[in-house]
């Protein structure tokens, strides 16, 4: 029972950490990520169907969706392979499980139970690695780095942040739009170019994803702008809606949210015609796209509105750049 990956929705390189930059290149360019962790995650517990009945065996033991599994039996897991290998060991005997809880270690015992093809199981869905497209939102040429999505990649069945092993950003291009409607978000379509490799993936937070670029990005720098500066009214996103071209797109910041301890810094609405034809409004896959205001980078769009897919919200630049700052 063994998931091997994810789609995301919405020996790497280390991150660069330094002052606060004065200017970045805004990006909005659609890219593909995959990410693989530092473990396996429990996405979730199942029965195990023995001569005897049904049998638990994580779940009596107290394993939970979300906890990442980091050895079984003193053997070290870093990936599905290393699991299964693990798996094909067990005799019946209780064997301990090493997890990462909420920053935590925590150790169980777990006394796997043999199902009806004569193997031992745990009783575990298990999740690897997650695989799917976003957008970048600046690069840093000072410290060859970048910021995309403006969000972390959370795992689709726990919701839990997930820990960062290594991972890449691909050369993709938009095939297809799903247009969001009032109910239902739409999506980006992504057709991903897994041997053109653009840099890694090493911070995985809240604010966003963070690593390196293999390959620099030419542009136009701008400076980007406190949260103090952003104001209400007129602004505009850089997205890639089509192909692998970036086009500028009006808004309005409707909102600003001051001193928030979560990502949202500002709620916007599409208000450019050619924008909400093509998809609606904000959809899957645009999450991270620059918003630009007076000349500056203030932030990043994060999420629609599910009920008003031309309303979203976004995330201050200046919040970015702080969290990648700590985190690294």
């Amino acid at each position: 029972m063994l998931l091997l990956a994810a789609v995301l929705w919405l020996c790497p390189a280390a991150y660069a950490s330094a002052d606060t930059p004065e200017t970045l290149v805004p990006l909005g360019s659609t890219v593909g990520i995959e990410l693989k962790l530092d473990g396996v995650m429990i996405v979730g517990l199942s029965q195990v169907e023995t001569g005897d009945g049904s049998a638990q065996p994580a779940l009596d033991a107290g394993l939970m969706p979300g906890d990442v599994i980091t050895s079984v039996g003193g053997r070290e897991i870093g990936s599905a392979g290393d699991f299964l290998t693990a798996a094909s060991q067990l005799d019946g005997g209780s064997v301990e499980v090493t997890v990462q809880r909420q920053g935590k270690t925590v150790c169980f015992n777990v006394t796997p139970a043999k199902n009806a093809d004569g193997s031992y199981q745990l009783g575990l869905w298990l999740r690897d690695g997650v695989s799917g497209i976003g957008t970048l939102t600046y690069y840093d040429p000072a410290s060859e780095s970048y910021g995309a999505l403006g969000h972390g990649i959370n795992d689709a069945d726990t919701g839990e942040l997930m820990p960062v092993h290594h991972g890449d950003i691909m050369a993709a291009e938009v095939v297809d739009v799903v247009k969001g409607a009032g109910g239902t978000p739409g999506e980006l379509c992504g057709k991903v170019d897994g041997e053109n490799i653009l840099g890694t993936i090493v911070l995985n937070t809240d604010c966003g994803v963070f690593g390196s670029l293999e390959q620099g990005v030419q542009g136009e720098e701008l400076p980007i702008a406190s949260e103090s500066e952003i104001v209400l009214g007129q602004a505009s996103i850089l997205s890639n809606i089509v192909g692998s071209d970036v086009k500028e797109y009006d808004i309005e910041i409707c909102r600003v949210y001051r001193n928030t301890q979560d990502s949202r810094s500002v709620m916007i609405e599409v208000t450019d015609p050619e924008l909400l034809e093509a998809t609606g409004g904000i959809v899957q896959g645009m999450s991270g796209s620059p918003i630009i205001q007076n000349g500056k980078i203030i932030g990043a769009v994060t999420h629609v509105l599910v009920n008003d897919p031309t309303r979203g919200y976004g995330i201050s630049i200046e919040k970015m750049l702080k969290t990648a700052d700590t985190a690294a």
